[in-house]
């Protein structure tokens, strides 16, 4: 595909919302995708089209539904990636701030009701990027790998043989493939649009998330992409990485 027509496809501000709703990693039906959007059934079903044609989305049917989530990790880098570029509001490029549907001070899509506050206050917070930790969790994290060299930035960044010893010890295991030619890269830095910092990708960085959820060191906020860190996973980041619970 080429560029500009990756562009257009992005370029909608419908299409650039399903696709940043997708990346709380599962598989959305076109009524609900329409629904958060706030356009018609029809208007939404020839939207995906689109983007299941461009590559950006896989389809999947079960009966009579349809589901859609992103084609994979790569397209959720791109889509964070690009989050990350958006020009915040009040500056030249983007819309004043308060715009309905625009971004916030902070870059975020700008507030339009109370419970929509709420909902991206928890994502800076704490979120999903995908299929990793992201927001100030997900940045805090990636500190604390990176200090006790479970991780190197080092002629790009990398698993060392200690964080590999410190998987082993959490009894977590890489998929087999991963870092080989073709495969996922081990690990890969994720530039965080609420934080604007990186925070860790890859097969490492979803593994952690996966670990997190599956031992319920955190758990899902309602049916979005927001956090919450347990008691339980209070306990386990400050033994494992020393990470002190995170502010209100």
């Amino acid at each position: 595909m080429s560029l500009a027509r990756l562009a257009a496809l992005l370029a909608d501000p419908t299409r650039a919302a399903f696709c940043t709703a997708l990346l709380d990693g599962r598989a959305w039906t076109a009524g609900e995708l329409a629904r958060h959007a706030g356009v018609a059934p029809s208007t939404a079903s020839e939207h995906l089209s689109r983007l299941i044609d461009g590559g950006l989305l896989a389809e999947e049917r079960q009966g009579r539904h349809r589901y859609v989530r992103l084609a994979g990790p790569e397209v959720a880098t791109l889509i964070e990636d690009l989050s990350s570029f958006a020009p915040p509001a009040g500056t030249p490029g983007g819309p004043p701030t308060g715009t309905p549907g625009g971004p916030s001070a902070t870059g975020s899509p700008a507030p339009r009701s109370l419970r929509e506050s709420t909902r991206l206050s928890a994502e800076a917070r704490a979120r999903t990027c995908y299929d990793h930790l992201a927001g100030r969790l997900g940045v805090t994290v990636g500190d604390a790998v990176l200090a006790r060299g479970l991780v190197t930035e080092e002629d790009g960044p990398a698993l060392t043989a200690r964080g590999r010893a410190w998987l082993t010890d959490l009894g977590a295991e890489l998929p087999p493939r991963t870092g080989r030619a073709g495969a996922r890269p081990v690990v890969r830095t994720c530039l965080d649009w609420t934080e604007r910092r990186n925070h860790l990708g890859g097969a490492f960085g979803a593994l952690l998330c996966r670990t997190a959820l599956d031992r319920s060191w955190v758990e899902r906020i309602g049916s979005g992409r927001a956090l919450r860190v347990t008691p339980d996973g209070e306990r386990a980041l400050r033994k494992l990485l020393g990470v002190e619970p995170l502010p209100a």
